[in-house]
């Protein structure tokens, strides 16, 4: 595992001699030196390729938070596992204190049993609304669709352990599932699947990352139910999510959060999406 930026501030206090000024025939003491505070290492799981514009957002706005408590909590180093891992995989390894210990992701009811949330938002309603990456062959078929029922003829494809896949089914939405977020890719232009339900903040970049793939973001629908993305720690270290949570405030008060999300193309683009107000909106229920 290699560390990369963060910050990784050492205090050095220089000796100092105290001399007995009553006792001249006693030594001197000298006192040791401070102990430099200890350094917070943050783990984080590898960023997909597919997902580098704003996938590398969850990163930085992390970092943020941590350097705005530096003065409080000390400092810190932050680190990438070297491999990437399944969504189930990352939960598992956070749970128990495993190979990583942060990581971001939409919330369901499972997930905050098992791990403790940063109960801050990290990119507002974006995730909340879903839009389709389809092939474009297909985009008739969709363009036809009016209601549920006829999104129901046709299959979804998801993570296996995403909050949206459990959404998707409980509405009767027929899934088919992978294990792993890249191999998605080619299901869907093989047609093991129809659509691929992508949050507003995703779809456009990550359709970057797959040109002349006959790939496009379906321009008709939104599916739209509630998923915030949060941070997420093992709840064995609170300590982590407490330093979390008062930097993302910090953050939020001197408004460096609100810049570096509007610094994002991905999510202004997505955000442009959610105000224009012109896709039939498919409210879905929560499990």
């Amino acid at each position: 595992m290699r560390y990369y930026s963060g910050v990784m501030n050492q205090l050095y206090f220089p000796l100092a001699l105290l001399l007995a000024c009553c006792a001249p025939q006693r030594s001197a003491a000298a006192p040791q030196p401070a102990t430099p505070p200890a350094i917070q290492r943050f783990v984080l799981p590898a960023v997909s390729p597919s997902a580098k514009e704003h996938a590398a957002y969850f990163p930085r706005l992390l970092k943020l938070a941590l350097d705005k408590t530096v003065a409080s909590d000390g400092p810190y180093a932050l680190a990438y596992y070297g491999q990437e891992l399944t969504s189930l995989r990352r939960n598992t390894e956070l749970k128990n204190n495993g190979v990583i210990n942060v990581m971001w992701d939409g919330t369901d009811r499972q997930r905050e049993a098992e791990l403790l949330p940063v109960r801050i938002s990290l990119i507002k309603e974006l995730n909340d609304y879903r839009v389709f990456l389809i092939r474009s062959e297909d985009a008739p078929r969709f363009a036809a669709v009016r209601t549920l029922d006829d999104l129901r003829r046709l299959k979804a494809g998801a993570g296996t352990n995403w909050p949206s896949t459990g959404v998707l089914r409980f509405n009767g939405l027929p899934v088919e599932t992978s294990g792993g977020y890249e191999y998605l890719f080619p299901m869907l232009r093989v047609k093991r699947f129809d659509y691929m339900p992508r949050g507003a903040q995703e779809a456009w970049a990550e359709l970057e990352q797959h040109p002349g793939e006959g790939l496009q973001v379906e321009s008709t629908i939104f599916l739209h139910y509630r998923v915030p993305f949060y941070f997420f720690v093992s709840r064995s270290r609170p300590e982590l999510a407490a330093r979390i949570e008062r930097g993302l405030r910090l953050a939020k008060k001197d408004g460096s959060f609100e810049r570096l999300f509007n610094s994002i193309p991905a999510f202004q683009r997505g955000m442009a999406e959610i105000t224009a107000r012109k896709r039939r909106v498919f409210e879905l229920r929560q499990p």
